[in-house]
């Protein structure tokens, strides 16, 4: 079996890191470069970088930043916000992104998970959804959250998967920030009806709610931001608990 994956996630806005509930209500949780270097030295398994107003300003990641992170980090390192071109994920991998995270333009055009994971393979090719449960179902939602689609999350995977997406981040923007755990229904539905890693999002709030996505959720990873970056859940005792309860995890 392979071992389940911690990974803290870094929201980039105006190059500082961000965390908001539901996502709304932003503010600041610190420099990303610093926070990097703590989770890596931490033992996180990965890293994610999200420039997350990159799509609605309509403009590319900051590539900059994605260069200062990788240079001070040993741990693999996915980069999303933004992307929209061949041109756009080799300017990111030749900054030190591991693998890119896909949202909104590939949704719009779906072509670009087929192209990317054909030039640069499936396992480099990250599908982030941001789902909301509404009316007895998960819809995809676009640009951050903002915009709705009438799309249900379970087809958006399936077909993403087909095209060559390597991996899902699935986030609740139902549970984002609230600590009450994650979206395990939705996450179990993905998981198990696809052949790619999935990665819980939105929800964490103490340790055994990350226990409850890999045994519940059925989740490969589990990625959060605040309870990690305000230290009110540290990495390496985390790991600890998950080990005494039974889950394959890297120490």
């Amino acid at each position: 079996m392979l071992a389940k994956r911690i990974i803290p996630c870094l929201d980039i806005k105006d190059g500082r890191t961000v965390k908001g509930v539901n996502f709304e209500n932003i503010k600041d949780a610190g420099d990303p470069v610093e926070l990097a270097v703590f989770y890596s030295q931490q033992g996180a398994d990965e890293l994610v970088f999200l420039d997350i107003t990159a799509t609605n300003e309509n403009r590319k990641t900051l590539t900059e930043l994605v260069l200062r992170v990788a240079k001070n980090i040993n741990i693999p390192f996915t980069v999303g916000g933004g992307i929209r071109s061949i041109e756009d994920v080799s300017v990111l991998l030749n900054s030190g992104a591991d693998k890119i995270s896909l949202n909104t333009s590939a949704f719009k055009n779906p072509q670009l998970i087929a192209d990317l994971s054909g030039r640069f393979g499936s396992q480099c090719i990250v599908l982030a959804i941001d789902t909301k449960f509404e009316n007895e179902e998960w819809y995809v939602y676009l640009n951050g959250g903002k915009v709705k689609t009438e799309t249900r999350a379970i087809d958006w995977v399936k077909q993403a998967v087909e095209l060559g997406a390597g991996e899902i981040l699935l986030t609740s923007m139902n549970h984002d920030g609230t600590k009450s755990g994650f979206a395990n229904t939705i996450t179990k539905l993905v998981s198990e009806n696809t052949s790619v890693p999935v990665i819980a999002s939105g929800g964490a709030g103490n340790m055994e709610h990350f226990r409850d996505a890999f045994v519940y959720g059925k989740a490969d990873a589990a990625l959060a931001a605040s309870v990690f970056h305000f230290k009110e859940i540290e990495i390496p005792a985390l790991k600890k608990y998950l080990r005494e309860q039974k889950i394959e995890i890297r120490i």
